[in-house]
């Protein structure tokens, strides 16, 4: 059976959460695959180790690829993961900063891996004297108040919070106020941002709840 596709590339902004939160998955099992040497991949695979039906699938790289298989070979590996990496920015390297360089802030300041994902995290800003300063590989952590003079001299549009939750409004506040237009946060507080800022945040705690709720029940 024929893999069937569209033309049209839609934008981030057109497709649903769900979508969009899916396509990662997809890159990653393609990823895989191609590394593994495979060429060709049916929409029946990925959905077996996506856990998606395979219509869905379609559906979902139709949106975001031109590739519209072959018949019995399916769909071209190589041309799925350049289309979905384009549609999710990863083929652009965004630059980004840290507010909060505790545990958290450090870690990400020294994980290499989010230049795979299309970020790199290019400073650190904080307020404690022990850490202003100090770097890690070669990032260093700046105090809080060059964040506004950092950001708009080195243009940069997204923003991380690892702040303790009584901080986090304000720091976004300054994000804003500085430029930023996309802030991932990771402090536990409900902030509130412009229409025109885009923000995700991550419960760190809730999650790590769940997962002891679901393990003990």
């Amino acid at each position: 059976m024929k893999e069937t596709g569209v033309k049209k590339h839609v934008d981030a902004k057109d497709i649903s959460k769900a979508t969009v939160a899916r396509m990662p998955l997809y890159l990653h099992f393609l990823q895989e695959e191609a590394s593994k040497g495979a060429q060709y991949i049916s929409s029946t695979v990925i959905a077996q180790n996506i856990s998606v039906s395979s219509v869905l699938v379609r559906k979902d790289l139709a949106l975001v690829s031109s590739e519209a298989g072959r018949p019995r070979l399916g769909f071209a590996i190589s041309r799925l993961i350049v289309d979905i990496e384009k549609f999710l920015g990863y083929d652009i390297l965004s630059d980004a900063v840290i507010v909060g360089a505790g545990g958290l802030g450090r870690a990400f300041l020294g994980y290499e891996g989010f230049k795979n994902n299309g970020l790199n995290i290019v400073a650190a800003f904080d307020v404690s004297e022990k850490l202003i300063g100090t770097n890690v590989l070669g990032k260093e952590i700046l105090p809080i108040s060059e964040l506004d003079a950092f950001v708009k001299e080195h243009k940069i549009r997204i923003g991380i919070i690892t702040v303790p939750k009584a901080a986090a409004q304000e720091v976004l506040n300054e994000m804003v106020g500085a430029g930023i237009k996309a802030i991932w946060n990771f402090a536990p507080a409900p902030l509130r941002a412009p229409k025109d800022v885009v923000l995700k945040t991550e419960d760190l705690a809730a999650s790590l709840a769940m997962l002891a709720g679901k393990l003990y029940t």
